[in-house]
Order: C-alpha cells, then sequence, then structure tokens
C-alpha cells in the first residue's frame, strides 16, 4: 500500500512515482523511477527534460499531483483542483530501468518569482489531449494564466500534512 506525498522538486532521482500512460494499446497505472538514463551515457539521471521546440510523439505519461514543493514553497492550484504533470517514459535499457521524466517550460506568473521554469501543470479537462496527443504540443506545454497557483511558504518540519500526489 503506498502512502499519499508530496510532489518535492529536489526529492531523490530515482524516487518512485505512480505514472499513468498507454502501453501496448492500454492505458496502465505503474510506479517507476524519477530519472531518464541520458542520452550521452552520462551517470547522472535527468528527471526534467525542457519542451520547447521539442516533439513528443510517443511514450508520453501524466504524473497526478495536487501540490508541489520547490525550497521552501509549495504550490498548488488556486481552485484547490489536482492535476497532471506531463511527463515522458522511456523503456529499460542496457542497465537502466523504465523510468519517467516531467517535461518543463519557462515559468508562469505565479512562480516566475521562485524559479525560471515550471513543470508543465495540466488541469484535468487537458490530460487527454497531452495523453493522446490531440493537439500540438505548442498549444498544450505552455505556462497556465497567472493566478492559477496558491503559492504557499511551507515549514520545515519532519511533520507535514498527507496530500495526494
Amino acid at each position: 500500500m503506498m502512502s499519499a506525498k508530496v510532489f518535492q522538486f529536489d526529492a531523490p532521482l530515482d524516487e518512485r512515482r505512480v505514472i499513468i500512460r498507454r502501453h501496448d494499446g492500454d492505458v496502465e497505472m505503474v510506479e517507476l523511477p524519477w530519472g531518464l538514463r541520458p542520452r550521452d551515457g552520462g551517470p547522472r539521471a535527468v528527471n526534467v527534460v525542457r519542451s520547447e521546440g521539442r516533439a513528443f510523439p510517443t511514450h508520453r505519461c501524466l504524473v497526478p499531483a495536487s501540490e508541489f514543493r520547490h525550497r521552501t514553497f509549495s504550490f498548488s492550484l488556486a481552485d484547490g483542483d489536482w492535476f497532471y504533470f506531463a511527463g515522458i517514459w522511456r523503456p529499460a535499457i542496457d542497465d537502466w530501468p523504465e523510468a519517467y521524466a516531467i517535461l518543463t517550460i519557462e515559468a508562469n506568473a505565479d512562480l516566475a518569482p521562485f524559479h525560471d521554469r515550471q513543470m508543465v501543470v495540466l488541469r484535468r479537462e487537458r490530460r487527454m489531449a497531452w495523453f493522446d496527443g490531440l493537439v500540438p504540443e505548442g498549444e498544450i506545454l505552455r505556462p497556465l494564466p497567472a493566478g492559477t497557483f496558491r503559492v504557499t511558504p511551507h515549514s520545515t518540519s519532519p511533520v507535514q500534512p498527507m496530500l495526494t500526489v
């Protein structure tokens, strides 16, 4: 049984999370480690992939979340809804396991004071557009409007409220 955890931007690269993907014609939820093998074969895993100027025709995935953290701030949708991160996954190769990474874009106005990039956040109603390639990448892999996110300073205390990821 898995417990819900807040998505930590600085989580260990091999931390396992549930993703949703199409595989062999089916939709499935699988638990994979976060971090793709670098294309150059280097030893450091790639946990985020810059989306601008790239196409992702296959191996798309969704990472469900309700909140994410960067340093000492928590970010959630202002309306309290949960969402998905747009991601990609790769099959196992050589000594690297099947794994996923999250796509990034320029930060929206709410997140820009904290970082110049952000993970791609998709509202639930846009999930199938990404998942099934129903819209060009440039139309879906873009920042959400200002006022979309609630930004909250969070405690560094080890006791945190249970949140869905």
